[in-house]
This record gives C-alpha cells, sequence and structure tokens, in this order.
C-alpha cells in the first residue's frame, strides 16, 4: 500500500467526524442562509490569509535531503496566490462589507486552526504541515463544488458569489493528485508519523471552526424567535 493510502485510512475516523459537522452537511445541502455563508467566508479569510506564509515558511524549514518537496512549496505558492481576495470579493458581491473582515480579528477556532499550523513548523517537523493541505484539500474537493451549486440555487446570488468555492473545487482535484504524488515519495517513518499525527489534529481543529459556525448560527435562530 502506498502511504497516500495508508494516509487516508489513518484518518478515515477523523474525515468522517468532520463531514458529519451539521454546518457542513447544510451548506452541501443549500441549507444555510445569506448570513450563514458570509460567516463562513469570514473564518475562511482569516485561515487563507496565511496560506502563503505557511508554505513560505514550511519550505524554508525543510532539512536538505527534502530539497524537492521544497520545490513542491514553491509550485503550491504560485498557485495559492491571492485567494484571500477571492472571498473578500465574494463577501462583497454577498451584500457584505470585504473591508471590515479585512480588518477584523477571526473566531477563536480559525485562530488556533493557523496557530498550530505555525507550531508544527517552528517546533515540530514541517512535513507535518502536509497534514493541513490533506485536510483542506481532501474537504474542498468533497464539498466546496456542490456546496457552491446548492447554495447559488437556495439563495439566488449570483456566480460571482462563489468564486471561492467553485474555484477552490476544481483546484483542489488536481492539486490532491499532486498532493499524492509528493507523499508516496516520503520514505522517512518520522516524515510519514508526522503528517498523520498532524492531519488527525488538524481535522479536529478545522472542525471546531464548523462547529463554532453552528453554535453562532443556533444562537442568531433562538435570537430571531425571541424576538418574534
Amino acid at each position: 500500500m502506498k502511504f497516500y493510502d495508508e494516509l487516508l485510512a489513518a484518518t478515515q475516523g477523523e474525515r468522517s467526524d468532520l463531514l458529519a459537522i451539521a454546518f457542513i452537511r447544510d451548506g452541501a445541502a443549500g441549507r444555510l442562509t445569506k448570513n450563514d455563508y458570509v460567516q463562513f467566508l469570514t473564518q475562511a479569510y482569516h485561515h487563507v490569509k496565511h496560506t502563503l506564509p505557511l508554505l513560505m515558511a514550511c519550505g524554508a524549514r525543510l532539512l536538505a535531503r527534502l530539497e524537492w518537496l521544497r520545490a513542491a512549496m514553491g509550485e503550491y505558492i504560485s498557485e495559492e496566490t491571492g485567494h484571500q481576495e477571492w472571498i473578500l470579493n465574494d463577501i462583497r458581491a454577498c451584500g457584505a462589507d470585504p473591508g471590515l473582515v479585512r480588518t477584523g480579528t477571526p473566531d477563536l477556532p480559525a485562530e488556533l486552526l493557523v496557530s498550530y499550523a505555525y507550531d508544527t513548523i517552528a517546533r515540530g517537523n514541517p512535513v507535518g504541515f502536509l497534514g493541513m493541505v490533506l485536510v483542506l484539500e481532501g474537504t474542498s474537493t468533497a464539498v466546496a463544488l456542490q456546496a457552491a451549486r446548492a447554495l447559488q440555487r437556495s439563495l439566488g446570488l449570483q456566480p460571482g458569489a462563489f468564486t471561492y468555492l467553485s474555484s477552490h473545487g476544481e483546484l483542489d482535484v488536481a492539486h490532491t493528485r499532486f498532493f499524492e504524488s509528493l507523499v508516496n515519495r516520503l520514505d522517512d517513518p518520522h516524515d510519514r508519523a508526522a503528517i498523520v499525527h498532524c492531519a488527525r489534529v488538524f481535522y479536529r481543529l478545522y472542525g471546531d471552526v464548523f462547529r463554532a459556525l453552528d453554535s453562532r448560527r443556533l444562537r442568531t435562530a433562538s435570537l430571531h424567535e425571541a424576538a418574534l
């Protein structure tokens, strides 16, 4: 069995737990409100804006024996540049203020997600950062395009409000094949163990972002009902 397949098998439980979160399931089914969608985009902005700095930091910390992986970080950088601006454009297309998002602060789960990524690179094995790549891109290919189509129908918004979800859903299919080719080249057991461990943690931390979004929409719904 190739390592990529071992990695998927080792993290199947965590991946299933993430995809079972109500906010993700409702997004894929088009059952979110426009405010829910904007809140999702807001948290996405606050972690996506760190993608390039994280890729750069990871590449800089890799050992010389992984020079080929450092080059791959450069390819990721060229592909991921400017994606946070797509999110702000989507927020604008929803009628919300992207300036407030740009200057705002993330919810705690998004902040912890990013913090763990930086900590993995700086304190642990930087190869473990690939665990975050697995989680974000794997989730994107699983639900992003479906959610974009379902929410566009249910919310009646223009396609320009879904550039991040639509583009990432398409891009990450190719990225997943690229990722698979990279991790299958890793033969050091410590590198492999780092990716498995970090992927499990990232699934939990990324799931917490959506659990917090779920809690917020439930509070909003309760306040709305109380006001009626």
